[in-house]
């Protein structure tokens, strides 16, 4: 995988959007239930118990008061926001009025004309805080 070594990071998952392609047979991918998606996964997004899926921990996703979230890369590595459930921190993917939670704004993923287009062939990387 090409952004794999752009990013050279030592964790990353793909990530299927709602309105992205799936991507279930990708042992990389979060919606593989299988895979990367799996809500037994030691060190998961989707595992409830891991760090990064915990309600809890401070680098999950789940939690809407955690300030070191994953972050969100394109395959070109540009930044595209953290992967967070906080709507009040202006990186989140959860702001609505920030710059990459709008779905106005054209580095958002929820913008389904920008970053979150269903035409784009562009997969997003979350990569974990270590």
């Amino acid at each position: 995988m090409q952004s794999l070594q752009l990013l050279t990071l030592t964790s990353l998952f793909a990530l299927a959007t709602s309105s992205m392609a799936s991507c279930t047979y990708d042992n990389d991918c979060l919606d593989n239930p299988y895979g990367a998606g799996s809500p037994y996964k030691t060190d998961g997004l989707m595992n409830p118990y891991s760090q990064y899926g915990s309600p809890y921990s401070n680098q999950s996703w789940t939690n809407p008061y955690a300030t070191d979230a994953p972050k969100l890369y394109d395959q070109d590595g540009n930044y595209r926001g953290k992967l967070s459930s906080n709507p009040y921190d202006s990186d989140s993917t959860s702001n609505p009025y920030g710059r990459y939670g709008s779905p106005y704004s054209s580095e958002s993923i929820n913008n389904p004309f920008g970053a979150g287009s269903q035409y784009s062939n562009d997969k997003i990387y979350v990569v974990p805080t270590r």
